[in-house]
C-alpha cells in the first residue's frame, strides 16, 4: 500500500497529548492575560488549531526522516551494484539491509519493499522512483529519480552514479546539521526571551496581589491585554 506523506493519522497517545497540550495553553493564556471563564469558552477552537500545527510538524519529520533513510538506502543498493548485482536485486538486498538497520515499520522498508512488489509485476525502477519522489515531495529523492531515469535511458555506470546521489545526499545532510548547530543556542536564547513576559506577569500576580485588577474584568482591560497577547504571538 503506497504511504500518502501529505497525511497523517495521529495515535491514541498524540490525540491525548496534544488535546492536552492545547487545553494546557488556553488555561496559561486565560490566566495570564484574562482570568475570565467566558474567554476561556472562546479559546475552545485552539486544541484542535494546535492538533493542524502538530500534524504539520509530524509531516515534515516523516519526510526528513525517509529522506535520511533513502540515502542510507541508496549506500546499501551502491555496494550491491559494484558486487554485480542488477538494478532489481539491488534494491531487494537494500530493503533486507534496511530492515537491519531502520527496523520493519519504517517508511524506507516499506517503500522498498512495495517497490520490490511492483518490479516483480513489470514495472519500471524509474517510474517508482518518479512516484515516490511526488507522494514524498523529498527534494534529494525527486532529484534521484530525475538523474535515474535519464541514465538509465541513455546508459551509465549505474553504481557510480547511485553512490554520487548517496555522497551528495550526505554532504547535505552535513551542511544542514552544521546549520542546526550553529543556530541551536541563538534558538535556545530566543526561547528563553518569549517565556519571559509570561514569567514577569506570572510573578506580579504572586507577589503583588490586585497590581492587574485594573485589566482583567474591564472591556478596555480585555481589550488592552487583547493587544499585548497579539504583539507577543
Amino acid at each position: 500500500m503506497k504511504i500518502n506523506y501529505q497525511e497523517y493519522d495521529f495515535t491514541k497517545r498524540e490525540w491525548f497529548l496534544y488535546i492536552f497540550q492545547g487545553i494546557l495553553l488556553c488555561v496559561v493564556v486565560n490566566h495570564l492575560f484574562y482570568q475570565s471563564a467566558y474567554v476561556f469558552l472562546f479559546m475552545i477552537p485552539v486544541p484542535f488549531l494546535l492538533l493542524r500545527v502538530r500534524k504539520r510538524e509530524r509531516i515534515n519529520k516523516r519526510r526528513k526522516e525517509l529522506g535520511f533513510q533513502f540515502k542510507n538506502a541508496l549506500n546499501s543498493l551502491s555496494v550491491s551494484l559494484r558486487a554485480g548485482y542488477s538494478i532489481e536485486n539491488g534494491l531487494v538486498e537494500a530493503e533486507k539491509d534496511m530492515r537491519k538497520w531502520n527496523g520493519e515499520r519504517s517508511e524506507i522498508v516499506q517503500e522498498l519493499s512495495y517497490m520490490n512488489r511492483q518490479i516483480k509485476m513489470s514495472i519500471p525502477v524509474e517510474d517508482l522512483l518518479t512516484d515516490l519522489g511526488v507522494r514524498s515531495d523529498v527534494e534529494d529523492i525527486k532529484n534521484f529519480a530525475s538523474v535515474f531515469a535519464i541514465a538509465r535511458r541513455m546508459g551509465g555506470n549505474m553504481a557510480e552514479i547511485v553512490q554520487d546521489a548517496a555522497d551528495q545526499i550526505q554532504e547535505k545532510a552535513e551542511v544542514e546539521r552544521s546549520i542546526e548547530t550553529a543556530i541551536a543556542a541563538k534558538k535556545f536564547e530566543q526561547t528563553i526571551m518569549a517565556v519571559m513576559p509570561c514569567g514577569i506577569i506570572f510573578y506580579m500576580q504572586m507577589t503583588s496581589p490586585g497590581f492587574f485588577d485594573q485589566v482583567y474584568g474591564t472591556v478596555f482591560g480585555m481589550l488592552f491585554m487583547t493587544m499585548c497577547l497579539a504583539l507577543y504571538a
